[in-house]
């Protein structure tokens, strides 16, 4: 018989990151039945998913707060599945706060855990690595330095990279992309990058796109691509987007080719800036959570970056504006650096190499598939 697998992804990276763990799996044994929370990209790799990913994703502790009842209710639900048809493997991808309760009842199921992709140990809530010891078998950890963490701690660890090294790639030119997407020649192009959860464009897409405007109305002419992210729909975007005097193009797939389109890019906090660096464009990040989110995790996180970049680099390669930095005037300066400083092009380059040499083995997804398939024969 079949294994079973059942794999809880929480928000759009992370399903990301399950998709390719699950095609690399299917790849070595096809037969394998693999059920779970996730989206489209987890569906078209072959997994059945019984709940949808988008009712779970939600940034910042008041707006968590708010679906709380909805979340928990979620949580129920995938316990009674486990106990009702208990995996073989139970695989959590990120997503800590649902998914470390998740192991701890997982454990007093005798289900065996592998996490895949660490929380954020390393930056803040540092105490959980005692929780992941008692209630985690294994941990598939994406950076090097994560790793040492780990081992250090007692904790059973194996880094097998970052699946990106291998997935992020385009074939064509910036000239070849804008003529994929239809773009004027004579416009510069900006990407708008909100991020993948509605909290985050609600709180960033209007400020982006006044940036945005302001370099219209002062600057030079201008054209905009909004990437629209798994589980947002259109209508979503334009009801922030409709009214606005420049010309929009959201965009829903090819995601690479989109950010290769670009001249300069401002991008939400998080996996994407990995993505934008590693394809080689000029771009910055920026961040805003409600105002007493952000007292309260300013008190917890214990680094001084929150750009992915930054972190693994270990060193501030990617401009950061957060919070009360993040108005349209900020933006706009940041944006028109990009856009028209004589060594954009040779910035961006070296950024791409020092983070993909900060990124470890490449095989990330097939490395986590050999794990897998190793704790299910023990």
């Amino acid at each position: 018989m079949s294994n079973h697998i059942y794999i809880v992804a929480g928000e759009a990276s992370g399903e990301a990151h399950a998709a390719r763990l699950v095609t690399a799996l299917k790849q070595h044994q096809p037969a394998i039945y693999i059920t779970g929370i996730g989206g489209d990209k987890m569906r078209a790799a072959g997994a059945d998913i019984s709940i949808d990913f988008a009712e779970l994703a939600v940034m910042g502790l008041v707006e968590v707060i708010k679906r709380y009842p909805k979340i928990k209710g979620i949580f129920n639900q995938v316990v009674e599945e486990l106990r009702r048809q208990p995996p073989d493997l139970l695989i959590l991808v990120d997503y800590p706060g649902f998914n470390l309760k998740l192991a701890k009842q997982a454990k007093k199921l005798g289900i065996k855990v592998l996490y895949y992709i660490s929380p954020k140990i390393w930056a803040w809530r540092a105490g959980r690595i005692e929780q992941i010891k008692r209630d985690v078998d294994h941990m598939a950890v994406l950076f090097p330095f994560e790793q040492e963490i780990y081992q250090s701690a007692g904790v059973e660890v194996s880094c097998v990279g970052h699946p990106l090294v291998d997935a992020v790639h385009t074939a064509l030119s910036s000239s070849a992309a804008r003529e994929k997407f239809n773009l004027e020649n004579g416009k510069r192009v900006i990407g708008l990058f909100p991020g993948s959860r509605r909290s985050e464009i609600s709180a960033l897409l209007p400020v982006m796109l006044a940036a945005a405007e302001r370099i219209e109305k002062r600057h030079f002419p201008i054209q905009i691509i909004v990437p629209q992210a798994p589980g947002i729909d259109e209508a979503y975007l334009q009801q922030y987007l409709s009214n606005s005097i420049l010309p929009i193009k959201i965009i829903k797939d090819d995601f690479y080719d989109v950010i290769k389109a670009c001249d300069a890019i401002v991008a939400a906090s998080g996996t994407v800036t990995l993505e934008i660096a590693l394809i080689g464009v000029p771009h910055f990040i920026t961040y805003k959570v409600s105002p007493w989110s952000y007292r309260i995790l300013k008190r917890l996180v214990k680094i001084p970056y929150v750009g992915l970049c930054n972190i693994v680099t270990q060193r501030p390669v990617i401009k950061e504006l957060l919070q009360d930095d993040v108005t349209d005037v900020r933006l706009e300066q940041q944006l028109m650096d990009l856009l028209t400083h004589p060594q954009r092009l040779q910035h961006a380059e070296q950024i791409r190499i020092q983070v993909r040499e900060a990124l470890g083995p490449s095989g990330g997804a097939d490395n986590a598939a050999e794990l897998v398939l190793s704790l299910l024969s023990e």
